[in-house]
Parts: C-alpha cells; sequence; structure tokens
C-alpha cells in the first residue's frame, strides 16, 4: 500500500503546523456567504411580495371599516391615500433605523430605490379598486360594490400567501396552512365589515 506523502497537511492545518480554518468555517476578513438552500434575492422580489401583503391587508381594512353612507369615490380615495401615508411612513421610518446610527443620512438614491422596492404596497389596491368602480358602474350599492371589493382582496390575499409559500419552498400540509391563515384573515375582515361596521352605521 503507498504511503501519504510526508509533506502533505493533514485536513484542518495550515502550512508551518499551524491550526487553519475547518470545513466550511470562514477565514478571518471574509464576507460571510449565502447560506446553503437560501440562494440570495438580489431582485428583491421577497421585500416587494411583502409589501404587497401589507398593501392588500390594508386595503381590505379600509374596505372593511367603509360605512353605507360613503360614496364610492370617498371610499376609493380613502384606501389609496391610507395606502400612500402608510408607504412613505414606513419607509422614512426604515431608513432612519438603517442609516442614522452610522451617522449620516440616507442618500436620494437610497431613499428612491427603497420607495421602488416597495411600490407594491400601494399597486396592491389596483385590483380591488378596479372591481369597486366596475361594480358600482354596473348599478351595484355601495355595500355590496365594497364587499365585491373586499372579496377581491382576500383572494388576493390568499394568492400573495400561496406565492410567499412556493417561494419559502413550502409544500403539502404547510404550504395549505400558510394558504389557509390568509384566507382565515380575509373572513374576519368580511365579518366585521358585515357584522360590526354596518351594525355601528
Amino acid at each position: 500500500m503507498a504511503e501519504a506523502p510526508a509533506d502533505r497537511e493533514p485536513p484542518g492545518q495550515a502550512e508551518g503546523g499551524q491550526p487553519g480554518p475547518a470545513a466550511g468555517e470562514q477565514r478571518a476578513g471574509e464576507q460571510p456567504g449565502p447560506a446553503a438552500g437560501n440562494p440570495p434575492d438580489p431582485s428583491g422580489r421577497g421585500r416587494g411580495r411583502a409589501a404587497g401583503i401589507y398593501g392588500t391587508i390594508i386595503t381590505a381594512a379600509v374596505l372593511a371599516a367603509a360605512g353605507p353612507a360613503e360614496s364610492i369615490g370617498d371610499v376609493a380615495l380613502t384606501v389609496v391615500v391610507t395606502l400612500l401615508v402608510y408607504w412613505i411612513a414606513e419607509q422614512y421610518a426604515e431608513l432612519l433605523g438603517e442609516q442614522l446610527h452610522g451617522g449620516h443620512l440616507p442618500s436620494w438614491h437610497t431613499a428612491g430605490a427603497a420607495l421602488a422596492a416597495t411600490w407594491s404596497m400601494v399597486s396592491a389596491s389596483v385590483v380591488p379598486l378596479a372591481v369597486l368602480l366596475l361594480a358600482w358602474l354596473t348599478g351595484a350599492s355601495t355595500t355590496l360594490a365594497v364587499n365585491e371589493a373586499l372579496v377581491v382582496a382576500v383572494l388576493m390575499l390568499m394568492i400573495y400567501a400561496w406565492l410567499a409559500g412556493r417561494a419559502a419552498r413550502l409544500r403539502g400540509w404547510r404550504q395549505l396552512v400558510v394558504t389557509s391563515l390568509a384566507a382565515l384573515l380575509g373572513l374576519l375582515m368580511i365579518a366585521l365589515k358585515d357584522v360590526v361596521i354596518l351594525h355601528l352605521h
């Protein structure tokens, strides 16, 4: 049997007999790489998806709080203004939290990129509002139009949850639980709309 060369260093030992980093161990000064099975997301799709979920929840909540005496225009305007305020306020707070601890203000480029990455928070309202206006134009009452838009918002929330589960590589019952929780949240909003809010108005 051939013997191993005498000058070969044993595993985990650098030249000169000094101990080296073990397999998979990070060397000093090196940047940590992505964990196995969790590739980086350079497109920011995860952040945009989270903003879309947040925007859909806000849209559904505002629709659920709309009373029958409100006009369709007032409801739509309330949804858009509320989302814009939340969108700007969230990014303002996030940029302050991330940047000011370093002793400097965020650049316009950084602020613009952050706003663009989370614009889906506002754009998530487009489909429910389109359904709201279409139902109203076809003769539906304010209550019925709002309910139809609310149902669409709930369906969108379920789609977002399903996509998020797929992105997280969930399968089987785990995927079902994530999607079902979104459906449950939507049903609670519909109950809030039809049982509580209408009675208060």
